[in-house]
């Protein structure tokens, strides 16, 4: 059985990032930092630190997706782990491209608790079985996503020549 697709496009990034900034703005939310949860919510920790004047942003790699809607049975954090040193107040933005079960959100806010003052996430598109209800959401969906940096299969780097 097919998956149910939506496909988004590289102006969908901008629209939804700026869309996200704005609610972020309305709801008063200064965030020191902005956490991109890397890959996917890179590109949206990107464009929503850009919107909202914010220079500190950092990530964190975690490891859940193995395919489509595939997945490990626990989201795991990949080194290098950031060091939260003196961040205790402050207030944190999570971005990431999508709220598809929550898991990885769950991990990574699980994480910044206690070592900040507030923690609030921001995604592109949040789904109906997410365990985390976000803050700040563009679209909600059921369906499968591509993404415009996904849609492609990676670049394959040729095997070098054999030396006679």
């Amino acid at each position: 059985m097919a998956i149910e697709q939506l496909r988004m496009t590289w102006d969908e990034l901008g629209v939804g990032s700026k869309a996200i900034a704005e609610q972020v703005a309305d709801d008063r939310f200064e965030p020191d930092f902005i956490l991109g949860i890397s890959r996917g919510g890179l590109l949206v920790a990107g464009a929503l630190a850009y919107a909202l004047g914010v220079k500190n942003t950092f990530t964190m790699s975690v490891e859940f997706y193995t395919g489509v809607d595939e997945r490990l049975d626990m989201p795991m954090i990949l080194p290098p782990i950031p060091h939260l040193v003196d961040l205790h107040e402050s207030r944190v933005l999570i971005a990431d491209d999508v709220a598809d079960t929550g898991q990885t959100l769950v991990l990574v806010k699980d994480f910044l608790e206690g070592k900040v003052a507030e923690v609030k996430i921001a995604v592109l598109y949040e789904k109906p079985r997410s365990v985390v209800q976000c803050e700040y959401v563009w679209s909600r969906t059921d369906r499968w996503i591509v993404f415009p940096w996904s849609a492609q299969d990676p670049v394959e780097t040729p095997l070098p020549q054999a030396v006679l």
